[in-house]
This record gives structure tokens, C-alpha cells and sequence, in this order.
């Protein structure tokens, strides 16, 4: 994507720099071959079928590159960004001066400094290093990554809500000036010496950007187990007794986290006390085997768990699909939570590759089908959430 407000991507160089040494340290790992037939990249959540052609060749770089460098980086979202800049064009040039160039868009300053061979001429000759799709994306990828990870130690130490693939986003199309200058990492208008018009290109960039992942997230197959009728929906919402209403408002993440981790919010320790209480305990419980709450997921920095505001509870062993009474006491407590969500303050739920929140439809009985995200492989226990219910909290 051509634009005039495009900055520097080296706002904060000796850290981008830095991070940029380690995202490239070691051999580059080299493309696989497609397999043949497929059509959903479920490990990448990317819908092969719908995206360009090359960017259906380029997928198994671009997943094999993100998995061994950067796998806080998703493969869609770079398809989803080569989309908006390039249209998957390798040899596009910007402009009559052609100095930007390739499936991303980068100047030659930008290039160079990543650790691409500088081009002669602008615009650079076909055949070029950067007008070459495996090279544009080895070089590419591993710039992006860096700046993903300058920007998601600025917003982690800062405490501003912009999420760090959103700021990444904003740092190459206006330079990461305009996420360190502005009061939510996303300038508005007259933020970090960005004008209206800067301001208007950034959020149409993000918009642009977010409609490519809509277009092209792997869509969620169909859940090991069907969504129960609404008969025994009601049946399952029935079961304990109804729990205290939080009413202590937002506390931050300051109080313990009985499964281990660093803390949580208070309305997250009351939901999980409440929901552990009305199922008989959460250590080897009758219904709830085990849980999980606060986690760093450094591959999903948007997660709630870091936030200390999201458990997982596990009606069987980790890792593998629930069934039978396992699958029944997952169901009891998805359904107790979502029955109870307004006095939990219950922000979602995922279960059985089904996601829910208050503002939901149900499809096929119970919420809707759970994508990923672009971030979990859907087909996977675990990353489909076959094996425990995930439940976020509003505080």
C-alpha cells in the first residue's frame, strides 16, 4: 500500500535492531513443498482456497519462517498484510520513483537495514532480491518480527490497550513513532506529528488489513461433538446452585491465582472460586479435572490470560477430546457459566470449538464455530478447546 505518510520503520532503532539480530540469528529454514489437495491450512489458519495464488505458494515458507522465528507472529497475518500492500504482486514498485518495492512495500533504507542486498536503480530491475517473493518474505518476515517485538515491549511497559499486532501494523505503514507518541499506540489526528490525513490512513490501513484476515482466516471444522439441543442446554444450566454476584468492580490484576500463576483480576479469582465451589472443587474435582488461569501466552499477547482475567477449565486430561462423562460435565459447566454470565460479568466462552458471548447468535445450538483466530490450530484438542472450557472475564 502506497502512502505519503509513511515514516521510517527505524523509530526505535537500536532496539529494532537489536531484536532483528536475534529474529535472524541461524540458518533460514527453507520452503516446503505444498501438499497436494489441500485446501485449509488449519496449522497456519489461512483458508488456502481463497487466498491468491501466490500467496498459496508462498504459505509453507511464510508458516515454517513465523513457527521457527517468530511464533507470535500468525502466517495469516502476513498474508493478510502482503494482501493490503502488494495485492501479492512481488514486483510491484510504488510510485513513479519506485522506492518501495515487493510483497511489503519497504524502501531501500528499510531493506537494507533488515538484511537485503541493496537494489541499483529504483525502481530495483526484475529478478531483484527484493522483487523476488522467498527473498522478500525471508528479509520481510523477519523485519516485521522485529518491530512486533519493539512494539510489544513499548505497550507492555507503557500499559497502553493497543494490541501489539494492531501497533505493529501502525509502526510500518507511519513509522514506530506514531505508536510511541500517541496516548493508545494508534494515532488520532494531530497525535505523534500525524495530521488528519495521517491519522485517516492508519485506521484505514488497520481496517483494510483486518477485513484481509476476516476474508482469509481458516474456517473452524465441524466441532468431534455437536452443540447439545436446547433441551439439554436447559438441563445443564439447572444443575448447581446459582453463585454470588461479583460487585466489586474493576481491581486490576492484583489478586492471587490459586492454579499457579502470577495473579488475577478480582473478578476472575471470584468467578473461578464460584464456578470451582458449585462443581465440587478444580484439583481432580467430580466435573473440572484441572485448570489453568494466568499465563504470559507470548504467542497470543491479545490473550486475557496475561491479563489475569481468563481460565481453562479441563473436564478431562489435556490434550485429549472430551468424551462421554468428560464431554457431559464440559458441557455442565460451559452452560452453569453462560447461564450465570451476567452475575460472573462472563466476557466469552469456548468449548467444543464453539465460541459464545452475551451478544451472540447461536448457530446450530450453542454460539458459534471457534476460528482460531489465526493464532490455534482448531483442529487440535487443545487449540480447538475440545479439552477444556476457556472462560474470559469482563473485569
Amino acid at each position: 500500500m502506497s502512502s505519503p505518510i509513511r515514516g521510517p520503520l527505524l523509530a526505535v532503532p537500536a532496539l529494532v535492531v537489536a531484536l532483528l539480530a536475534a529474529v535472524l540469528l541461524g540458518p533460514v529454514p527453507a520452503a516446503a513443498a505444498p501438499a497436494a489437495g489441500t485446501a485449509t491450512d488449519v496449522v497456519s489458519g489461512v483458508e488456502a482456497t481463497v487466498v491468491p495464488a501466490p500467496a498459496r505458494d508462498a504459505l509453507p515458507l511464510i508458516t515454517e519462517l513465523t513457527a521457527t522465528a517468530c511464533p507470535e507472529l500468525p502466517p495469516v497475518w502476513v498474508v493478510a498484510q502482503v494482501q493490503a500492500e502488494s495485492g501479492w504482486d512481488a514486483g510491484l514498485t510504488a510510485d513513479r520513483s519506485g522506492d518501495r518495492a515487493g510483497l511489503l512495500q519497504l524502501d531501500q533504507r528499510t531493506w537494507t537495514a533488515a538484511g537485503g542486498a541493496p537494489w541499483p536503480a529504483d525502481p530495483p530491475p526484475p529478478g531483484s532480491e527484493v522483487t523476488t517473493a522467498a527473498s522478500h518474505l525471508r528479509v520481510g518476515i523477519g523485519w516485521t518480527c522485529a518491530n512486533l517485538r519493539a512494539v510489544s515491549a513499548h505497550l507492555e511497559e507503557t500499559g497502553k490497550p493497543t494490541a501489539p499486532l494492531d501497533a505493529m501494523l501502525v509502526c510500518h505503514i507511519a513509522g514506530c513513532d506514531r505508536v510511541t507518541g500517541s496516548a493508545t499506540g494508534v494515532p488520532e489526528p494531530g497525535e505523534a506529528e500525524c495530521p488528519r490525513r495521517c491519522a485517516q490512513v492508519v485506521h484505514r490501513y488497520l481496517a483494510a488489513v483486518h477485513a484481509n484476515l476476516d476474508r482469509f482466516a481458516a474456517a473452524t471444522p465441524v466441532p468431534a461433538a455437536p452443540a447439545p439441543d436446547p433441551a439439554a442446554v436447559a438441563a445443564v444450566t439447572r444443575g448447581p446452585a446459582d453463585p454470588t454476584a461479583w460487585t466489586g468492580g474493576a481491581t486490576g490484576c492484583t489478586r492471587s491465582d490459586p492454579t499457579g500463576g502470577d495473579c488475577l483480576t478480582g473478578a476472575t479469582r471470584h468467578g473461578f472460586d464460584e464456578v470451582a465451589d458449585a462443581f465440587g472443587g478444580w484439583e481432580d474435582g467430580p466435573s473440572i479435572r484441572s485448570a489453568g488461569c494466568w499465563d504470559a501466552h507470548a504467542w497470543n499477547p491479545r490473550s486475557d490470560h496475561p491479563r489475569g482475567r481468563a481460565c481453562d477449565l479441563f473436564a478431562g486430561e489435556q490434550g485429549r477430546f472430551a468424551k462421554g462423562e468428560d464431554l457431559d460435565d464440559g458441557w455442565r459447566v460451559a452452560g452453569w457459566l453462560r447461564a450465570n454470565a451476567d452475575a460472573l460479568e462472563v466476557k466469552y466462552l469456548i468449548w467444543q470449538g464453539r465460541y459464545w458471548d452475551p451478544g451472540v447468535r447461536d448457530q446450530d445450538g450453542w454460539g458459534r464455530r471457534y476460528t482460531g483466530g489465526g493464532v490455534y490450530d482448531v483442529r487440535d484438542a487443545t487449540g480447538g478447546h475440545y479439552d477444556h472450557v476457556h472462560v474470559s472475564f469482563r473485569e
